[in-house]
């Protein structure tokens, strides 16, 4: 198997510390942004339209979340989108329940379109977007990522972007390689946002200039890697949040490297 190259990953990250343009949820703002933060980017949360498409292009990676929609927000998505392509700024999408409404799938659809660099989601997202019945409820999925697996590299192959598929086990493939990683605490399904996070993150390495395999597997690594020392000592979600972002803060190269579980 050809595996993702974790070389140096977070020195590379915070040593460039990349503008990271979300255009995200009101759920997650904060802890997105805190997020960012902490493995050494430089969040900007900018919405508008009329703003979005002057923006992107001075930022180094884009990242497009579509968990809390509204007409407005879905055309300031797709001018970043847009702009970000034409000054060749990567972007990644995360199409949250996706599959759940009609006005969702139509949305992700039309942004799949716009050739994201990455897509993350959890199974249910991504076996919609491959044209699959994912089986939504809300935001959270009801299929397991290992029954993604197709999906996934099958909607790799109609994009043209590197797809992730988060799960207990979380799958990233290009279309033709794909790579299971298996770190994470059951915890992070406690604490509003994780997947968000995870999303943001892999876009902080996508700005850092990783190729788009590496960098999706760099940013799922650290946030789970992360969250196994943040459950030391947590007494639940709450103090679960607060030991996250300090794990993520501290932890370096060798930490990720010794810490990565392949699938």
């Amino acid at each position: 198997m050809n595996r993702p190259d974790l070389t140096s990953a977070i020195d590379r990250l915070r040593t460039r510390g990349p503008l990271v343009h979300n255009i995200t949820n009101y759920v997650v703002m904060n802890s997105t942004a805190n997020a960012l933060l902490a493995v050494g980017a430089s969040p900007a949360m900018v919405h508008a339209e009329a703003e979005v498409a002057d923006f992107a292009p001075i930022a180094q990676a884009l990242v497009i979340n579509i968990g809390t929609l509204s007409p407005p927000w879905v055309a300031a998505m797709e001018k970043a989108a847009e702009a970000a392509n034409a000054a060749g700024v990567p972007w990644i999408l995360d199409p949250v329940a996706t599959g759940a409404t009609a006005y969702r799938t139509e949305t992700a659809t039309r942004l799949v379109a716009l050739k994201p660099t990455i897509i993350r989601g959890n199974a249910s997202e991504i076996m919609s977007l491959a044209g699959e019945a994912g089986g939504a409820r809300g935001v959270d999925s009801t299929q397991g990522s290992d029954a993604a697996q197709d999906a996934a590299k099958r909607l790799s192959q109609q994009s043209g972007a590197v797809v992730a598929v988060t799960g207990a086990v979380d799958y990233v493939t290009d279309g033709e390689r794909i790579v299971g990683l298996a770190n994470g605490d059951p915890m992070l399904a406690r604490v509003t946002g994780t997947g968000c996070m995870a999303t943001a993150i892999v876009g902080a390495f996508l700005g850092a200039g990783l190729a788009p395999f590496d960098a999706c597997a760099a940013g799922l690594t650290m946030l789970g890697v992360a969250a196994e020392t943040a459950i030391v000592g947590a007494k639940g979600p709450a103090s679960f949040q607060v030991a996250l972002i300090d794990a993520l803060y501290r932890l370096d190269d060798a930490a990720l490297e010794e810490g990565v579980r392949w699938a």
